[in-house]
């Protein structure tokens, strides 16, 4: 009798466990969703220079300086700040960036933007931006482009002394340039 009692309650036991498996609610798609891109660009290649994990934000009929407003620290993306890992020391403008893994800040102006390389991580968007922390910085001129980009997009390029990144959302174009 004692082994009907045990096998009956490992069975109700197994199946609620099931059930609370199957009851599991997961959330949808984001509606700005996380992307990467590295260079070299090639899923083939494992030896990469430099790496940028961030949020691509949607325009949806906004206004690009309603949502990254001239003279403010921005987060570079959507939700978390944008996350940069160099695998190789890296400079931006003047100053050497060590290899590791940084914040990239950006400042919108109607002219040219600064980038900032920042020590935090893990950090929502640039409420606790910490100047600080920075590593480096450095203005990029601003340039439009033909066609808009409904949702923000990065991308690297190679460069004769480095790589570029490219940094495009509406017709907003910046090529901001880390050398080797």
């Amino acid at each position: 009798m004692n082994k009907s009692i045990i096998t009956i309650v490992g069975f109700a036991t197994m199946m609620f466990c099931f059930q609370t498996a199957i009851a599991q609610e997961f959330k949808g798609l984001d509606k700005s969703p996380m992307d990467a891109t590295a260079f070299p660009s090639s899923y083939k290649e494992s030896n990469k220079l430099v790496k940028i994990t961030y949020s691509r934000p949607q325009l949806n009929g906004r206004i690009l300086s309603d949502l990254a407003p001239n003279g403010k620290v921005w987060r570079t993306g959507a939700n978390e700040a944008a996350e940069i890992t160099f695998y190789v020391d890296m400079k931006l403008g003047d100053q050497t960036v060590k290899a590791g893994t940084y914040t990239l800040y950006t400042i919108p102006g109607d002219k040219e933007w600064t980038v900032i390389i920042n020590k935090d991580l893990n950090t929502w968007g640039s409420y606790s931006y910490n100047e600080s922390k920075d590593v480096a910085r450095t203005t990029v001129p601003l340039k439009e482009g033909k066609e808009s980009l409904e949702a923000f997009s990065m991308t690297f390029e190679e460069a004769t002394d480095g790589v570029h990144l490219h940094l495009g959302w509406g017709t907003m174009r910046l090529a901001v340039p880390f050398k080797k």
